[in-house]
């Protein structure tokens, strides 16, 4: 009789303190003397683990309103620019983003210190508006002071990555590591079969909304990650050969532990951080607990030559020669180390694992899959556009056939977004809402004050070249 269960069915023996809870490592060791059906009848759910650099990290903050309230139009954190486009005092800071003064400390350094609890230096000016008077502000902020701080990372968790390598005649550095020439070393990343997206390769249990181990606290998956590709080649066990599935994840920084990030720097490539991310996967049925018992030595990847523009594939290995600490490309023995902490995601499958068993932690299906048919596409360089090109600064894109003239002023309600504006605004009742809410202009209203033209916040109303009529 097959083996159904449910993730609620699972939540309830969390509850009770009856779910059986493994590791991935654990559960690869039962595979070897149980069979896929054993093992569903027997664990509820496994734990994964990683932590390695993950550049497409980085956190939003809110740092509150001071006196006069500033609409923050630059930002710096301790020397380091965070992205001020989002509103008068939210900021992103990518962990990437490098100081002017020391190209060494970035924002990954600036959320370590955010996390410890340290003061942060925040400088931050803008124009000064109406609303907005202040220009400038200097001030310390830390995890007490601002209202919301939260990890939200774009790309991390690679399902699988390659072994890198470097056949040139010269060092390299990249963000696997330094690469010594003629083959002199090899890095690699993920941890094999801790991997969460590896224990789980349909991404049948992990998808929109599913929760997470991040950073130490709980975390939540919110999207498919930057450069998600289904594309990738796979072995014989479904599990694709180099980097593949990727996922975007979100976080309170607040509660998250320095144990499970860190800022780190790459010489002479830059900085980066290293997070920690869990995966409870729930053993629905048997075909999952077939996926979450693969074997490092049933984990291909492929090496791949950074030493070379095309980044060509010299050869395959598995994790369990990697492991070994030496593989063999092109004849040689090559040294290879990992750049991803294999003693970390240990240690946060183990966590996870315990939280599971002291019923903190509740499994959550996702409300949405990911996209079977995603691929990963490059950039394509074009020197001429494919079609309307606008660059900041030259006249509106108008089609005359949809514009409304009167009195010196243009009217294109076709792009007209009937916010409403300019029916508060006008005091000749020329705009209105019509009985559905959408704006509506009555030309023979209008005596082309203009009023309306700087109220306008999409610019679909402005002035004509010729001049106004009487």
């Amino acid at each position: 009789m097959a083996i159904r269960k449910s993730v609620e069915e699972i939540n309830e023996k969390i509850r009770r303190g009856k779910a059986v809870v493994v590791t991935a490592e654990e559960v690869a060791e039962m595979a070897k003397d149980l069979s896929p059906k054993e093992i569903a009848e027997r664990v509820d759910v496994v734990t994964t683990g990683t932590f390695g650099p993950m550049c497409s990290s980085g956190a939003f903050m809110n740092f509150g309103h001071a006196t006069p309230k500033i609409r923050m139009e630059k930002i710096i954190l301790n020397g380091v620019e965070a992205h001020a486009g989002l509103a008068a005092v939210d900021a992103y800071i990518g962990a990437t983003q490098v100081s002017a003064e020391d190209p060494s400390y970035g924002g990954a350094h600036v959320i370590e210190a955010f996390i410890k609890g340290e003061d942060i230096l925040l400088v931050a000016s803008g124009k000064g508006t109406d609303c907005y008077p202040g220009k400038f502000i200097r001030t310390f902020i830390n995890k007490e002071t601002v209202n919301e701080a939260y990890l939200f990372n774009p790309r991390n968790a690679y399902q699988n990555y390659v072994v890198a390598v470097n056949t040139s005649d010269r060092v390299i550095y990249t963000y696997m590591g330094k690469l010594l020439p003629n083959l002199g070393n090899a890095t690699y990343a993920t941890s094999g079969e801790l991997s969460p997206l590896i224990n789980d390769p349909e991404l049948r249990t992990i998808g929109i909304g599913t929760r997470i181990f991040l950073g130490g606290t709980e975390g939540y998956v919110v999207w498919q990650g930057t450069q998600f590709n289904r594309s990738v080649e796979k072995n014989e066990r479904g599990i694709p050969i180099e980097g593949a599935a990727t996922l975007a994840v979100i976080g309170d920084l607040k509660k998250m532990s320095t144990e499970y990030i860190r800022a780190a720097y790459f010489t002479n490539y830059g900085v980066t951080l290293f997070v920690g991310i869990g995966i409870p996967i729930p053993i629905l049925d048997e075909d999952l607990a077939y996926r979450v018992s693969v074997r490092n030595e049933e984990i291909d990847v492929v090496i791949r030559d950074y030493g070379r523009v095309e980044r060509p594939i010299l050869g395959k290995t598995n994790f369990a020669e990697l492991l070994s600490g030496e593989i063999t490309i092109q004849g040689k023995r090559v040294k290879v180390s990992p750049i991803t902490s294999l003693s970390t995601s240990r240690k946060i499958a183990q966590e996870l694992k315990r939280w599971i068993k002291e019923g903190r932690f509740l499994l959550s299906a996702p409300v949405a899959t990911f996209p079977e048919d995603a691929i990963f596409k490059p950039l394509k360089v074009r020197e001429k556009p494919r079609g309307v090109y606008k660059p900041a600064g030259v006249a509106k894109d108008v089609d005359d056939t949809k514009l409304v003239r009167v009195n010196g002023l243009n009217f294109n309600l076709e792009k007209c977004v009937s916010c409403g504006i300019c029916t508060g605004i006008c005091d000749t009742g020329a705009f209105s809402f019509n009985e559905n809410r959408k704006v509506v202009f009555n030309p023979e209203k209008c005596n082309g004050c203009g009023i309306c033209v700087d109220a306008c916040p999409i610019g679909v109303i402005f002035e004509a070249a010729e001049e106004k009529t009487a």
